[in-house]
């Protein structure tokens, strides 16, 4: 063999060899994770999934399909609060039906999503009280533009 065919050999094998320690390591053992603590959710893919197989909405149900609809909600119910939050008068700590209503109602995606949705103790928005005084407005112009004709 020649030089270079040597140095490669030398250079395949390890300079030290391994020492065995006088106590081996103690082996750990892996808990399982759950596929919600996996995916960093708050919400519980678990139970998410055991909901899905228990309502018989198909006949197989995968794990994946449990972690996308607790990713689903869990983002809906973020939103909404957050949303919620921005309503409530200042001072205030507490989020009531009222402002969970209006919330809704002003968010594009949010009030298409649960237009036919009734939420409890939630109040109206006054779209009706809005569109009776743009009516109004429209019709006050309407006389103005009369009378500076005449």
């Amino acid at each position: 063999c020649t030089l270079l065919c040597f140095y490669q050999k030398t250079l395949s094998k390890p300079l030290y060899a391994k020492v065995q320690m006088a106590t081996p390591k103690k082996s750990v053992k892996k808990v399982a994770k759950k596929s919600g603590n996996k995916s960093g959710l708050t919400f519980p893919a678990g139970r998410v999934g055991r909901m899905l197989r228990k309502g018989r909405f198909s006949k197989r149900v995968s794990s994946g399909a449990a972690v996308f609809l607790a990713a689903t909600l869990e983002y809906l119910t973020a939103e909404t609060l957050e949303l919620a939050s921005k309503t409530v008068a200042k001072g205030s700590k507490r989020i009531t039906p009222r402002a969970l209503t209006l919330a809704i109602r002003h968010d594009a995606d949010l009030g298409s999503l649960l237009q036919n949705v009734t939420l409890s103790r939630g109040g109206v928005t006054g779209v009706a009280v809005a569109a009776k005084a743009a009516k109004k407005a429209k019709k006050a112009k309407k006389s103005s533009k009369k009378t500076a004709k005449k």
